[in-house]
């Protein structure tokens, strides 16, 4: 890695070498809906979804199909995005359930 800024094509890069702390809501977003579509790449893509529902606690409130009026965002999409919440949803549970039995 050099020594000046870097410029990333990418968000995956610039998790890869920074770290995911390292990127905003938006860019962890797009990584889970990349590759965009033509004219509009996933980070554009995922910063209007982030605008639309206020953030990720927004976005959990939704119906799936809420996410289909988003030009870029198919089923595969949701699907993944529906995975990772339910995977976040789940670290949450196990934390609570963990911190109740102590």
């Amino acid at each position: 890695m050099s020594n000046g800024p870097q410029r990333w094509r990418h968000p995956g890069g610039k998790l890869r070498d920074l770290g995911p702390e390292s990127l905003s809501d938006a860019e962890l977003l797009s990584i889970l809906i990349a590759p965009g579509i033509p004219g509009k790449p996933a980070e554009r893509v995922a910063e209007e979804i982030m605008e639309r529902f206020g953030g990720f606690r927004g976005m959990a409130n939704q119906p799936l199909k809420k996410f289909l009026d988003t030009r870029g965002i198919g089923e595969v999409k949701i699907i993944r995005i529906a995975a990772a919440f339910e995977i976040a949803r789940r670290i949450v549970n196990e934390v609570l359930r963990e911190y109740e039995e102590t």
